[in-house]
């Protein structure tokens, strides 16, 4: 759904997630090598104050998590593998890095007709301000500072400077994101006395989307767009280690055609695609560099099965989503 960076959102998706958490043989896809520090939680959430922009990445502010690379219990100085058994089948809620895949994109949204209804429908704060043709949302959290501009315009091309729920067609979402942040500390889960470590991030992200077909009397909307998140981070892992690490996230939306439906069943995307990239690179104090990437190319095809391309460090798998809310499965 695109709203106002300010709105909490995907909580829906989150809890679907959290309720199909079965074992899926999508991400167990490469280990790092004897004496590296793992790495594959990097993956498993979105660098901070993605969740204020317009991506197709699962991601709330609580996703924020990584707290850096670390020698872990499973597999021995290792760690386990990137997107392994400890991930539950993947690198995200719903098998997908990143949290998962937001829910508009796997048929989770809300039916109905109007802009500020159905999938990828948009409410802008009523605190925004108007400047010329463009709408413009600004807050700080957290020591980040969230920029949305919108462009509004109706049925006959008209600029608009607030959603008119008889007219307007087609708003344009524009947001960077920037500052410094800090997460961890504090009590770390199941244990009396230890902490977690505390984590500070330097961000910038930015997005650009465009909805088209937000009239009701629109049968389908339409939806491009593409989203970047980066963080630097610097810290201590939770053995006491010194580490900087450079954390990012992207992706592009190419032609999504998604159904307009007045009834009570929700629709999924029937065309276009969504290509996502997310990499980390970690450095250790006294030791080298090393680089994970990750790349999911989503393609939708009518039917109500998409089709699935996952290539992490070089090694890929082909796979298939069942339409609306399935979970990856893969050969």
């Amino acid at each position: 759904m695109s709203v106002s960076p300010f709105t909490p959102m995907r909580a829906g998706a989150a809890l679907l997630a959290l309720a199909t958490l079965g074992a899926c043989s999508t991400d167990s896809m490469g280990r790092p090598s004897a004496g590296d520090f793992a790495v594959g939680g990097a993956f498993s959430s979105t660098p901070a104050g993605t969740d204020l922009t317009s991506s197709s990445y699962a991601a709330s502010e609580s996703d924020e998590s990584w707290t850096g690379p670390y020698r872990g219990p499973f597999g021995g100085p290792a760690g386990p593998p990137l997107g392994g058994p400890a991930m539950r089948g993947g690198p995200g809620m719903d098998g997908l890095m990143g949290g998962g895949l937001q829910g508009d994109f796997r048929g989770e949204g809300a039916p109905g007709r109007g802009p500020l209804r159905g999938a990828f429908g948009v409410r802008i704060d009523s605190t925004c301000t108007v400047a010329g043709s463009d709408v413009t949302c600004a807050s700080t959290r957290n020591g980040l500072t969230a920029t949305t501009i919108y462009t509004i315009t109706s049925l006959t091309g008209a600029a608009q400077t607030k959603v008119d729920t008889l007219t307007t067609n087609t708003v344009r979402t524009r947001t960077t994101v920037s500052g410094t942040t800090t997460r961890g500390g504090g009590r770390a889960p199941g244990r009396d006395t230890a902490t977690l470590p505390t984590i500070t991030a330097t961000v910038n992200n930015s997005s650009d989307r465009t909805v088209t077909g937000l009239a009701p009397s629109s049968t389908q909307r339409t939806i491009n767009g593409w989203s970047r998140s980066a963080e630097t981070l610097t810290g201590t892992n939770r053995e006491g280690d010194r580490f900087t690490a450079v954390r990012t996230a992207s992706d592009s939306t190419k032609g999504l055609v998604v159904p307009v439906s007045s009834s009570t069943t929700p629709t999924y995307p029937t065309a276009g695609s969504v290509v996502r990239n997310m990499s980390v690179q970690t450095t250790i104090t006294g030791g080298a560099t090393t680089t994970n990437t990750r790349k999911e190319v989503l393609t939708y095809n009518g039917s109500t099965t998409a089709t699935l391309v996952i290539t992490e460090n070089g090694t890929t798998k082909n796979c298939t989503i069942a339409l609306p809310r399935g979970r990856p499965s893969c050969s």
